[in-house]
């Protein structure tokens, strides 16, 4: 024990070495590191206003593309709207499809009627009167080649009358710049200088036709005379005298 002790000085420095570095102070230990401040999340609040705001063109595109789509589908036929809406675009567009050919077959039709009315309409060389037995006179001016006018149909007539006494003319539509009268046979009342004789004339004409009509007072405006404006006025008791045509006739629409 006294030899260790009283060891020699050279053991000292290496003892007091190695209790230097086992007393000397340990580095301070790391600190931990400070959690990255995170972003605030924001609100529910801002986020749903920022999702609505981020789908709101979308929503806005789609509510304006459908009322675009559904608004052409109705103008052009409610038939078609109602079909695209159950059945979908294939069934519309087939609807419409179907109406094109019945227009286009309708054209081809009324083509058809026109030429053959031209051609089965020929002028009278020689006029014959024929009495009818209410009264009406007429003379066969040209034979029409088309259709016959019937109760309900839409018929398109040129017409020139005047008084056969005074020779005053009250209703003329022959020209280029004037429009001719339409009329749907058997509807009252008569109108722009139309009587009941003209009318019943009219029932045994053809389109293309034309006659010379002369109308007594009775089938006329009889013993009171018509006023037909403009300062037209027709006496009573007039005789009538019509030149009339028939241009077209045709199913009145509905």
């Amino acid at each position: 024990m006294a030899t260790f002790f009283g060891s020699p000085p050279f053991l000292s420095p290496p003892l007091a070495r190695t209790h230097h570095l086992s007393s000397s102070p340990q580095p301070p230990p790391p600190s931990p590191p400070t959690p990255p401040s995170q972003p605030q999340s924001p609100s529910p609040q801002l986020s749903t206003s920022s999702s609505e705001e981020q789908l709101s063109p979308a929503s806005v595109q789609v509510q304006q593309q459908k009322p675009t789509k559904r608004t052409t589908v109705e103008t052009t036929d409610w038939i078609a709207s109602s079909l695209t809406r159950r059945f979908g675009l294939g069934a519309g567009l087939a609807w419409a499809a179907f109406l094109a050919v019945g227009v286009i077959s309708e054209q081809v039709k009324t083509r058809l009627e026109v030429s053959q009315q031209e051609a089965n309409t020929r002028d009278v060389g020689k006029e014959e009167e024929v009495v009818l037995p209410n009264g009406v006179r007429y003379y066969e001016l040209r034979v029409g080649g088309g259709a016959s006018p019937r109760t309900g149909d839409l018929v398109v007539i040129e017409l020139k009358g005047k008084v056969e006494e005074s020779g005053q003319v009250f209703v003329d539509t022959f020209g280029g710049d004037k429009k001719p009268l339409a009329l749907v046979m058997g509807s009252r009342p008569y109108s722009k200088g139309l009587c009941e004789g003209v009318e019943y004339v009219l029932r045994s004409m053809k389109a293309g036709g034309r006659r010379r009509v002369i109308v007594p007072p009775s089938l006329g405006f009889g013993e009171k005379g018509a006023d037909l404006g403009s300062g037209i006025q027709i006496p009573p008791f007039a005789t009538l005298e019509y030149i009339v045509e028939i241009d077209r006739v045709s199913i009145a629409p509905a």
